[in-house]
């Protein structure tokens, strides 16, 4: 197994560790503030048994845990790692820091990609001698409970480091989708960006409430979208298959998409809904939530583990 370095213990990078050393690798963990690191320790330490209790981890969490050792320094972090993921803050400047320290630091053959959700590795990268293997590894938050990860490279990051980041995921029990070429947002969060751009319209227009629009997906396309995606939903969708879908109702979106104008978050919008979230989820039950989410994650991505593909 590669040895791996996660770089930034918070709540992505602890989510990494989780993922590589479930699946084996030895991981060593550094943030540059120490607390950061004690902290991620405890969360992996309080996660591991629940991921046990559902079916989604093969051995004991002791063992599973004793893979992941933080480390005192980026050096000492990357000195023996064949992959190292970023995890910093979303910012160029942090990004182009800590990667020319990461190209000092790190083995020449080592493949150093970016947890970043929307900054492409050609914007902090350009400058480096061994620009060739950076790229952008994107994962779905939590990682280890959702297994799709973006691999975006830049243009000039080496075909043959974009396949072998493509390995490592597969063997760390992930879901890769390469993108072909940089764009905003990556091909993840546009498809995310769509939906919410076409939600925040309809609540704009006053067309239906908060709470059922999140009906809409929840207990509507949400369920099929989980085990399928949207090219499958609407080849399912018609006798004919998906070119019979567009037949039938190509038009139909053509228009919808005339009506689909850019709309400005502004504040009196973004202020009503939020105060329908906090009606609907006071604001210190949040973290309650997201444990529930996770909780429910777990229990989904164990049915989807033991079911046929």
């Amino acid at each position: 197994m590669t040895q791996v370095a996660v770089i930034g213990a918070g709540l992505i990078g602890r989510a990494w560790c989780i993922v590589f050393a479930r699946a084996g690798f030895q991981v060593a963990l550094w943030d540059k503030f120490p607390q950061q690191t004690t902290l991620a320790l405890a969360f992996i330490a309080d996660r591991l048994p629940e991921l046990r209790a559902a079916g989604l981890l093969a051995e004991e969490p002791e063992a599973v845990l004793a893979r992941i050792q933080p480390m005192k320094s980026l050096w000492d972090a990357v000195r023996a790692a064949g992959y190292i993921q970023e995890n910093g803050p979303e910012r160029i400047d942090v990004k182009t820091s800590v990667f020319t320290e990461l190209e000092r630091a790190a083995r020449p053959e080592a493949v150093i990609a970016s947890s970043s959700s929307g900054i492409p590795a050609s914007a902090f990268t350009e400058h480096l001698k061994t620009r060739h293997r950076c790229l952008i590894a994107h994962p779905v938050n939590p990682p280890y409970l959702i297994p799709l990860v973006e691999i975006c490279p830049s243009p000039w990051t080496d075909p043959a480091v974009t396949q072998r980041t493509r390995e490592i995921m597969v063997q760390a029990g992930q879901a890769p989708a390469t993108v072909k070429k940089e764009i905003d947002g990556f091909a993840l969060n546009r498809l995310q960006g769509a939906l919410v751009a076409e939600a925040f319209r309809l609540l704009a227009g006053d067309v239906i409430s908060p709470a059922d629009l999140d009906a809409l997906v929840k207990h509507g396309i949400g369920l099929r979208w989980s085990f399928m995606g949207p090219l499958e939903t609407i080849d399912l969708n018609a006798p004919g298959g998906l070119a019979d879908y567009c037949n039938r109702y190509g038009a139909l979106y053509a228009a919808m998409q005339e009506q689909m104008q850019p709309l400005d978050w502004d504040k009196a919008l973004v202020d009503r809904l939020h105060a329908a979230r906090r009606a609907e989820l006071p604001a210190n039950m949040q973290p309650v939530r997201q444990e529930w989410r996770d909780r429910r994650l777990m229990a989904l991505l164990a049915h989807k583990a033991a079911q046929p593909e």
